[in-house]
């Protein structure tokens, strides 16, 4: 199965979580930053090793690197089984990647409570590498809310925004993730039951697809179960209208913790439906899919972009922007097609990156001008080259800039949603040029043209440094990521491509 003397899934979600551990025993901060290093570090090389070794590695059902343990629930057909598929692939990789990024600019933040932020932020990896690395849906479950309870208590304790602020960004996140967790609770349990009728109860999703083809569900429990897995993923992903938690807890959150849910985290709800959803009820998304699409496009790619126009802030400008690209991925769910879920997972692993890289040149910015206030910024670029060289990229890859990882992701969608509703295609595109508008105009307000009077007054007291490698080492892990996924999409697409052959051309014959 591998050439480790060890599963490499299994360690990538242990590490993080015994460094936490080691570190909540009390271990001193000089030592507890040292053993960080390891916990953010191992789940990264890791996941790279399954990346490069995917392609030899013997595949069981569909997966490589696949294993089960016993957890003393067999009874109920649970059972901690780990392995990685096509669409699994990249985004553990990503989960690793942008984990490592947050983890090394977290080190050198010089927050408050520096230990219990570190263990925060692992046991948050943790649950992130659990989440793409599990085949069983109920630890797919499991490790989300793990890596969720986290996000929580530093929004509201390490937030940027004020003690007021900062808790009623947390207070709202928690009530409207919760409420999109439970959604999706009751529909995976409701799939879980449905599919047992013929007495083979698994949470198992190999067990689950090979149960619903030889019985597939009938068609209205299957619109059914769907509703409750798309409201319930689509709130966590932010889907219009039920999006407002997104951008005002990015605003409040720390950088590294904002990296980690906007960048990854969010991911869940995406990968859940086109994981789960998308196969085993083809129906459900047959019946819901326009209306998706209305919303996405509408809501998601329009509204929020035009809201993103009207921001002065720079960190509310990625968070909302975190969203309305959000409209793209969803867009590419509504089609139904392999292509078009081939192209949300090359989004999903672009997006992360980028939007990581957003988040942490945001707050890089904010060190040196001390505050996010577009309006009372500009010239930056004269005396920190590097951090709006960084920008710049970042803001060119968020945007979809050919040569970098999210063009392909956007294009394999508009084509396939052309083939879905060409309308919907003509209004998505016209979301690029708002993209390019926003985007575009706060990286000309932050770093170029004149210094405004408020910024040359903090400067002249506090003159502003170029990126140290401390921080540029994180913020190059992703830009590199970005570029390498840019210039060679067969990466990520060869494995995906055989995975969404063998997933979705049973499932649902019709799908192109």
């Amino acid at each position: 199965m591998s050439n480790l003397p060890f599963d490499p899934l299994l360690f990538s979600i242990a590490t993080p979580l015994a460094v936490a551990f080691v570190i909540a025993l009390g271990l001193p901060k000089r030592w507890s930053v040292r053993l960080a290093y390891v916990g953010f570090t191992a789940p990264a090389l890791l996941a790279l090793w399954t990346w490069c070794n995917y392609g030899a590695a013997p595949q069981q059902q569909g997966y490589a690197f696949l294993r089960t343990y016993s957890t003393g629930l067999d009874q109920l057909g649970i059972r901690l089984t780990l392995g990685l598929n096509g669409i699994s692939l990249p985004l553990f990789v990503l989960a690793g990647l942008v984990g490592l990024a947050a983890g090394l600019y977290a080190i050198q933040s010089g927050a408050e409570r520096l230990k219990i932020y570190l263990m925060l932020l692992l046991v948050m990896l943790a649950g992130l590498m659990g989440v793409f690395a599990s085949v069983d849906i109920f630890y797919f479950y499991f490790f989300h809310e793990l890596a969720l309870i986290p996000s929580f208590i530093m929004v509201g304790v390490w937030g940027t925004r004020g003690p007021s602020e900062n808790s009623y960004a947390a207070m709202k996140m928690t009530i409207y993730l919760t409420l999109g967790a439970m959604l999706s609770l009751l529909g995976l349990i409701a799939l879980y039951v449905k599919s047992g009728a013929s007495g083979a109860h698994s949470f198992n999703l190999i067990t689950l697809r090979e149960i619903i083809a030889a019985q597939p569900l009938e068609v209205t429990l299957q619109q059914n179960i769907f509703a409750l897995l798309l409201f319930g993923f689509g709130i966590l992903v932010s889907l219009w209208p039920l999006h407002t938690w997104a951008p005002l807890g990015y605003g409040a959150a720390p950088s590294s913790a904002a990296m980690l849910h906007a960048g990854v985290l969010k991911k869940f709800g995406l990968y859940g439906l086109v994981q789960i959803a998308l196969p085993l009820l083809p129906a459900g998304i047959a019946h819901w899919g326009w209306l998706l699409g209305l919303l996405a496009v509408v809501g998601n790619v329009l509204v929020v972009g035009l809201i993103t126009m009207a921001q002065r802030d720079l960190k509310q400008v990625v968070g909302y922007s975190s969203v309305m690209h959000m409209g793209y991925a969803f867009l590419g769910v509504a089609t139904c097609s392999t292509l078009g879920v081939g192209g949300v997972v090359l989004l999903m692993v672009a997006h992360g990156l980028s939007v990581a890289l957003l988040f942490l040149l945001a707050t890089s910015i904010h060190q040196r001008t001390h505050t996010f206030d577009l309006q009372e910024m500009g010239g930056l670029a004269q005396k920190t080259p590097v951090l709006a060289g960084f920008f710049v990229a970042g803001t060119f890859a968020s945007v979809g800039l050919p040569g970098f990882a999210n063009f392909w992701g956007e294009l394999a969608i508009f084509v396939a949603a052309w083939r879905f509703s060409p309308l919907f295609t003509v209004l998505a595109v016209a979301g690029v040029v708002i993209s390019a508008i926003y985007g575009l105009r706060a990286a000309a307000r932050v770093f170029f043209g004149p210094s405004t009077d408020a910024l040359a007054k903090v400067t002249a007291v506090h003159p502003p440094t170029d990126l140290g490698w401390s921080e540029r080492l994180p913020a190059l892990i992703l830009l590199g990521a970005l570029f390498f996924v840019g210039f060679w999409p067969q990466s990520i697409s060869r494995p995906l491509n055989a995975t969404l052959a063998a997933v979705y051309a049973p499932a649902n014959p019709a799908a192109k």
